[in-house]
């Protein structure tokens, strides 16, 4: 994670392309977005200097407290209320809280003079022409030639910002669009002034990708870019076309959401979140700027929006817009919906539609649109109106805010989450038939459309010898997404799979190294995927030199082990079958930690249960910087039994130095499995031993199997030794034992933890101490491996773990019982 691109320059040298490094930067502007760009540089070990103003006037408590304007607590007062919030943000802004210390804080008038010692200076202060632009002259008094300058305003063209600035200054300055909240939104637009140095525009676009985990999307200078002109194109023709067929908030919200491969926040309560006067100012601007927009008018404001505007009921910053939550006379809180009609709140109601009953069994997003456009009902009508248009809108926005289309599916996917960018759904049901669609609206795409297909094309993106290629208007043939021979993505890789079976495939990645997807829905370990490990390695360690384990999913990496069939022997008492099972888990897992060559895991955003317990063997892991991470089998009754106790039973005896209190050690490691806690990032993982510190983090997740499979490739290379078993673990036996149980009393008499909490926390509790021994020693792991299975078994015939298990396959949360 060390954020440079070369070695950093000495000082008082003005920097090169060749030699550029971004070691220190300075953010201005402390607001939610300023300081959450801090923070993000924060996260990748960046030095960060956060300006913004010194206050004109005291505040009641100052002028009670005796303090005066030139006091340094009023003077920073601004961005040390910003940065306390930054320091609360949910969800978590920073990877580790530990990472606040590399925050500087200051204001313009008194550190503005430390801006020359910084590479790169980001402006983010309010969306103002003259506010920026008197900020820019006093910069340049500071600034040392060759540090760049960027700002990341949504509307203001670059020529403006740039007026009377030297031309060091107008060569270094370009547009930095990130997207909020800054870490967990992939894309960064990177919009050229008219006099940038096409250097630096390079520098940026490998900048944002390798060190923030960026999708750089290079944009022309046109209103709101790329993704925001697409996507609050789509927002308000999306509750436009609601309005005019009656449909009610939650309706939209349930077809825009995931099932159409888009965030379950749907449409209005995204305008919640985002904030309706932030998407009226966007509309606002768009509204009266656009010149060559045939559809300029769809930003004008529906009359719903208008109305919540004027009511001042603006989302979540207000509490209320299209929905308002509230307590009941329990204490509970209750969703209230917004009826369009009335202005009333009223309790949220589930949605039906046959078009979506008739999806539920189509995992794969791309053939699920085909159903949903066809349906008869309501939703059917309404996916043909919005997407008819939203296809039409964007093929009609080339060439004026993107030459290539694929610039404009990256946009829309990092700026919005979506899944599946425009061009990839209108791919998904056939270029032709897309074209049907729009014209049975009544309207007709871009004539380059129907040029595509007088070429004798098909398709927008096509994938050739594993490398996917975009459809090149001009040239009218197709070629290779730049950047993407840097990514292996497995979508594209389907003509290497050498195995598979219906949980599981194996590709060959080439030089020598196999990757195992799981292919489960949330990527569960049941049986298939369990075969699909033991055939891989078999390949593996007969005509490869290398395992990956990674996958694609935008779920999860793998939500753990299925329950259903445990559940199933579980109910018919059939122990001996489950004790098999258990057993037959614990040797895939040591044999993924024992095999002849390097087996390199590759998680991201949820490995839970069985998928950590994975993670924990494997040689080596390369690991998104989202990695929602932990052993939570407690939730339902049961304790890790993948060899996930053990192991960390076995990082516990590996802290262990001469002198440590090792009880305190233990004690950490026990309550987060114990409590089921998941790490917030891989950085927060690492610092629950749940990651090694040999383990990689990658921001970019397009990057991650790559990364893995050159992790693969280096230790195969460095001469790879196929480990013994262990018989080193010390553990604590009886005493940690006794130390254990008292504390779980007392949360049982405190009423923290029921009497079931209570007996599974000590079934843990025997299993990572050693079991009754008299004393700390050494044990073998399958000394633990076997205690491990012993304490599941046993808990797999408590009845209110039955119940746990029964309320998590329902589709809920287990019961606190």
């Amino acid at each position: 994670m060390e954020a440079t691109l070369a070695k950093p320059q000495s000082e008082g040298k003005t920097p090169t392309t060749k030699n550029r490094s971004i070691r220190r930067v300075a953010v201005f502007g402390s607001g939610i977005m300023g300081s959450r760009i801090a923070a993000h540089f924060a996260n990748i070990g960046v030095e960060v200097l956060l300006l913004d103003m010194a206050p004109n006037a005291l505040t009641p408590a100052e002028e009670a407290k005796g303090l005066t304007l030139d006091k340094p607590a009023v003077r920073n007062r601004i961005v040390n209320d910003a940065f306390q919030n930054l320091l609360k943000a949910s969800p978590a802004a920073l990877y580790s809280p530990k990472f606040a210390q590399r925050i500087t804080l200051g204001n313009f008038d008194d550190n503005l003079s430390k801006i020359g010692k910084y590479d790169w200076i980001i402006e983010v202060v309010v969306e103002r022409l003259d506010i920026k632009k008197s900020l820019y002259e006093r910069v340049e008094q500071y600034r040392k030639p060759g540090t760049l300058i960027t700002s990341n305003t949504s509307g203001i063209p670059m020529h403006l910002l740039t007026e009377g600035r030297s031309e060091d200054f107008r060569r270094h300055f370009c547009g930095t669009h990130f997207f909020n909240p800054p870490r967990y939104l992939r894309l960064l637009e990177i919009i050229p002034g008219p006099d940038t140095d096409p250097a630096i525009i390079r520098f940026l676009m490998k900048y944002g990708d390798l060190y923030l985990g960026k999708t750089t999307v290079l944009c022309k200078d046109t209103p709101a870019f790329i993704a925001n002109r697409l996507g609050i194109y789509a927002m308000i023709q999306t509750i436009r076309v609601a309005e005019d067929m009656g449909l009610t908030v939650e309706e939209v919200d349930k077809l825009t959401g995931p099932v159409v491969g888009r965030p379950k926040s749907g449409t209005f309560r995204l305008s919640d979140v985002v904030g309706l006067d932030t998407t009226a100012n966007v509309a606002s601007n768009l509204l009266n700027v656009l010149t060559n927009d045939e559809s300029k008018d769809t930003f004008q404001l529906p009359a719903v929006m208008q109305k919540l505007i004027e009511n001042k009921w603006l989302g979540d910053k207000t509490g209320q817009g299209f929905y308002k939550k509230i307590k009941d006379e329990k204490g509970q809180s209750v969703i209230l919906a917004l009826d369009p009609k009335t202005f009333d709140y009223k309790p949220s109601q589930k949605v039906k539609f046959a078009t979506l009953e008739g999806t539920k069994s189509i995992n794969d997003l791309k053939k699920r649109f085909s159903v949903l456009l066809a349906g008869q009902d309501k939703a059917g009508e309404f996916y043909r109106r919005t997407f008819a248009d939203q296809f039409r809108y964007a093929s009609l926005r080339i060439p004026e805010i993107a030459d290539e289309l694929y610039r404009i599916d990256a946009a829309i996917t990092a700026g919005f989450g979506w899944q599946l960018g425009l061009f990839e759904t209108w791919d998904a049901i056939g270029v032709r038939q897309g074209i049907e669609l729009i014209e049975s609206q009544g309207a007709k795409p871009a004539q380059w459309v129907y040029d595509l297909l007088d070429a004798g094309f098909d398709s927008f993106y096509k994938v050739e010898d594993g490398v996917r290629k975009y459809y090149d208007i001009p040239t009218k043939s197709y070629k290779a997404i730049p950047g993407t021979e840097q990514f292996i993505l497995l979508e594209s890789l389907s003509n290497t799979i050498v195995w598979k079976n219906a949980g599981s495939a194996i590709y060959d990645l080439g030089d020598g190294i196999l990757n195992l997807e799981f292919r489960s829905k949330m990527n569960t370990m049941g049986a298939e995927v369990i075969e699909g490990i033991h055939k891989a390695i078999s390949l593996a360690e007969k005509d490869f030199r290398g395992l990956v384990i990674g996958n694609d999913s935008s779920e999860a990496y793998s939500a753990g082990a299925n329950l259903a069939t445990l559940f199933m022997f579980a109910i018919e008492q059939e122990f001996d079958e489950i004790n098999l099972m258990i057993a037959q888990f614990q040797q895939t897992m040591m044999r993924a930690r024992y095999s002849s060559i390097p087996v390199v895991g590759a998680p991201h955003s949820l490995a839970l249960g069985g998928g950590c317990e994975l993670n924990l063997h494997v040689d080596r892991v390369v690991a998104h910087s989202e990695l929602y991470m932990g052993l939570v089998e407690v939730g339902v009754g049961l304790i890790p039994a993948g060899g996930g106790t053990k192991e960390m039973a076995a990082r516990a005896s590996d802290l262990y130095q001469t002198g440590d209190p090792e009880l305190n050690i233990l004690q950490s490691i026990f309550m987060n499995i114990a409590t089921a806690k998941v790490s917030t990032s891989a950085q927060d993982a690492r610092e629950m031993n749940y990651l090694l510190p040999s383990a990689q983090i990658v921001l970019n997740r397009s990057r991650l199997i790559a990364e893995a499979k050159q992790v693969a490739i280096e230790l195969a290379e460095n001469g790879y030794t196929q480990p013994k078993p262990r018989q080193d673990i010390k553990v604590q036996g009886k005493t940690g034992i006794a130390l254990f149980k008292a504390g779980i009393t007392a949360m049982r008499m405190g009423r923290y933890i029921s009497d079931h909490d209570q007996k599974i926390a000590e079934k843990l509790a025997y299993v990572i101490c050693g079991g009754d021994l008299s004393a700390p020693q050494n044990v073998s792991e399958q000394y633990l491996i076997d205690l491990e299975r012993e304490a599941f078994l046993s808990l797999t015939g408590e009845k209110k773990t039955l119940e746990r298990i029964q309320g998590l396959l329902n589709g809920g949360k287990p019961p606190r019982n």
